[in-house]
């Protein structure tokens, strides 16, 4: 399985938001988009990716004043990405050893879609399930 199969079936669509948005602004599309990243753009140029953790973790050092600053100031600006090419394995090798929930998919420069965690993870689950079936298919007819 590839990380074009995952958008095929969910779809490429990215929540993103602008380096001038405020950091509330940010945690407020978060909240009701119900995820745990967002985008942010410059343009239609990738320019970083702002967390949940982000937040939580600026919010505890400094305090509330800082959801009225730009989420340029919080995003993280050397995104890690993929690409439709990569397989869900290779996906989750990144996640692990870069310690993330969320990955943009580039195509060259161009945002392409979004996988997390629980993209991977469900992919990934449903792999397993069919090895497992053809496995047992094989024995049955084997015996």
């Amino acid at each position: 399985m590839l990380v074009s199969d995952i958008l095929k079936a969910k779809g490429s669509a990215v929540i993103s938001a602008a380096p001038g948005s405020t950091v509330a602004e940010a945690a407020a599309l978060l909240t009701d988009k119900r995820i745990g990243a967002v985008v942010i753009l410059d343009g239609e140029r990738l320019a970083g990716i702002l967390s949940e953790r982000d937040i939580v973790r600026t919010l505890a050092k400094e305090g509330p004043g800082c959801l009225n600053g730009p989420a340029s100031r919080l995003m993280t600006a050397k995104v890690v990405t993929c690409t439709p090419a990569h397989s869900i394995a290779e996906v989750m090798e990144i996640m692990t050893n870069s310690r993330i929930r969320h990955l943009p998919v580039m195509e060259g420069e161009r945002l392409a879609g979004m996988v997390s965690i629980g993209d991977v993870v469900k992919w990934r689950l449903e792999e397993a399930q069919e090895e497992v079936r053809q496995l047992s298919a094989y024995v049955a007819g084997a015996a």
